[in-house]
């Protein structure tokens, strides 16, 4: 059965999934890649890289996915919708090399790229998006790609089956959480497990408790 899975979406010790003051330039705002630092020290990321823990996680992103969700702010930065040629920020071939569904409240008609990769730009609810991104997954799992927003709109929905969160030791003040009070309690719903890796991250996983 399909599952909806986040993978690798990493967030400061006060919560923040990305910084405040993002734009063309700074896709993360004042947080630059501090979020992700951890993730490019992998051999999967990179030749020569470490084979730890760390490795172990970012390399549960892929396999087994077949379609994408993710909001406006993942695709492109503040005001891309104004801009009719872009075309996200991973060049010609993007990693996703799936269906990617793009939320926004600014359509337009799909782009196919290099690899696979198609975007469709969708104004939908968080169920409707679920269901249209696994109807193009033909049996495989959907991705929930992020930002924070979206991540937190679909847990409140009750959608998400598999959460991988990398808590990172760093303290960003500022910028979008992941958490809110819509989440009280959320832990209840999921087994949860707690893994620290030689780097100073710590990885949270929560999958969905079923009865």
């Amino acid at each position: 059965m399909s599952v909806v899975r986040v993978h690798n979406f990493s967030i400061s010790l006060d919560g923040f999934g990305t910084g405040e003051g993002q734009d063309a330039h700074a896709y993360f705002g004042h947080a630059g890649e501090r979020l992700h630092e951890w993730m490019f020290a992998t051999q999967g990321w990179q030749p020569g890289g470490s084979a730890g823990v760390d490795n172990a996680f970012m390399r549960q992103h892929d396999p087994g996915i077949g379609a994408e969700i993710m909001g406006a702010g993942k695709f492109g930065y503040p005001g891309w919708h104004e801009d009719p040629e872009w075309k996200g920020a991973w060049g010609p071939n993007p990693p996703f090399h799936t269906p990617v569904f793009v939320l926004t409240h600014h359509t337009r008609s799909p782009i196919e790229m290099e690899g696979g990769t198609t975007f469709h730009f969708i104004d939908a609810s968080p169920a409707e998006a679920v269901e249209q991104a696994k109807a193009a997954a033909d049996g495989r799992d959907v991705r929930l790609g992020g930002g924070p927003t979206v991540i937190r709109d679909f847990l409140a929905a009750g959608l998400v089956d598999h959460l991988h969160v990398v808590v990172v030791p760093i303290l960003l003040g500022r910028g979008v959480r992941l958490w809110d009070s819509r989440l009280e309690g959320l832990e209840q719903g999921y087994h949860v497990e707690a893994t620290s890796a030689p780097s100073g991250v710590t990885h949270l996983t929560f999958t969905r408790a079923h009865e």
